[in-house]
Order: structure tokens, then sequence, then C-alpha cells
């Protein structure tokens, strides 16, 4: 029985990881041959892919590149093309996050957050479309907390980045519409991730928890699950659309 991602090719941003070696462990489960990115962490990334080529089932390589760079991202494409011959599916996941009172916002703070959560994406995004085959598949990341009704305190200049995404990946998914292109945006809520919980205390990540009905953070498999879908054949009608992935944090 031939797998839903059979000989499709998909490159994962941030990979190498937490919620993007979720998305691309699930990927080749489907029978995708997947590119792991990773910006460090080489031994992390390939323990990625030999688990992934352990099972048998999608291929998995992986490729050093620093997403926030138009340069790299060019890179990070032709390398797909190189060793794999094409590009099915683009996975947007790589983001940074970090909790500051916009008084405290550096220029530094800001350009590293744009660069990474918005400015990357998209030239990846352009990089990749002139070689997506119909049928493609682009998925940005956005956050729930962009959501009007879930925005919190010091989280200013992170969901500044989200909402820009947000609009990009709306406006792309009528550009690429045309060539049976879907573009897509997964917001998830908190995820228990160690983005997540880097400089939050243990009644900090209880209070988010508590925030959701099941009173648990998602876990990253359960965005993966979601990727899988808009990536496969029977999400073609889905286009321009955000997710919001959350178990009910915002609905």
């Amino acid at each position: 029985m031939s797998l839903p991602l059979s000989g499709k090719v998909a490159i994962v941003t941030g990979s190498s990881r937490s919620i993007g070696a979720s998305i691309a462990t699930k990927l080749a489960s489907q029978g995708a041959n997947v590119v792991i990115n990773y910006v460090s962490g080489a031994s992390a990334a390939q323990g990625v892919a030999d688990e992934i080529n352990a099972k048998g089932v999608g291929k998995a390589i992986t490729v050093q590149a620093d997403v926030s760079t138009v340069a790299d991202n060019k890179r990070l494409v032709e390398e797909t093309l190189r060793q794999l011959g094409r590009l099915d599916i683009v996975v947007l996941n790589a983001g940074v996050m970090d909790m500051k009172s916009p008084a405290d916002v550096t220029e530094a703070d800001f350009d590293r957050h744009y660069n990474t959560n918005v400015k990357g994406p998209f030239f990846l995004a352009q990089a990749a479309a002139p070689h997506l085959t119909a049928g493609g598949r682009v998925v940005f990341f956005s956050s729930s907390l962009a959501s009007a009704s879930a925005v919190t305190p010091n989280y200013m200049l992170y969901v500044s980045t989200k909402g820009a995404v947000e609009q990009i990946s709306r406006t792309l998914a009528k550009e690429l519409g045309a060539r049976n292109i879907t573009v897509n945006t997964i917001a998830p809520g908190p995820i228990d991730t160690d983005m997540f919980r880097l400089n939050k205390t243990e009644q900090q990540i209880n209070f988010f928890a508590g925030l959701h009905p099941p009173k648990r953070l998602g876990k990253p498999e359960e965005v993966a699950n979601v990727v899988a879908f808009l990536a496969g054949p029977e999400a073609s009608w889905v286009n321009g659309q955000t997710l919001r992935v959350n178990g009910g944090f915002v609905v």
C-alpha cells in the first residue's frame, strides 16, 4: 500500500529537535524524504536522521543552514535539489522566542526575532517556490499567542513577528494557488518544548497548562500530526488558512 507522501521531498527548518524533529519524523513515516535542517548541533540533527533512516520508510539527510539569512536559504534549497532531486513540501518551523517588556527590547533583539521569524521564512519560501511541484505544500508557523484573546505581557516582539507571518502566508496562498500549491499556517498554543520552558518558572508553566481545557501543555507530535495532514493529498482544498493547534487554549 502506497503511503500518502511516497516520493515527496520535504524541507523542515529547525528540525534537529523538538517540534521540528517530530514533524520530520512524522513526514518520513508517511513516505517523504526529509531534509533535517539545523544551524548548530550537527550531532542532534544526525541523530534525528539516523532514527528516521533506521525505520526504512522515508530517507533523511541533514543540511546545515542559518535560515535567518537569504544566502543560506538559497543554499538549503540548492542542496536539497542536489541530493534529493526535487522539492514538494516546505515546513517553516524554525523560530526564536524571548519574553521581554517593550521597554527592554533592544535593536539586536528586534533584528534577531524578525530575521529568524519573518525574513527567513519569507525568503526560504521565495527560494523554494520556483522548484515546488504542482500539488506542493508550504507550511508557515505562527502562534496562538498572536490571537486577540491570547495576548499576554512580555510577548510583544514574538507575537508581532507571528502576525507578520500570517499575513505573508495568506498572500502567498493567492500567489501560488494558481500552480496548485497550498500555503497554510500552523499556530500552536503552548507546547511542551525546551524553547517554551526557557526562562519560565514552574509556576508560570503550570499557569499556561491550566489555560487549556485538558489542563496540560500540547505535545510536539500533536503539532506534527496536523502538519502531516496539511502536507498530504487530503488537504488539497485547504489553502490560505491559519490552523490554531492549541487544545482549546484559544477558541
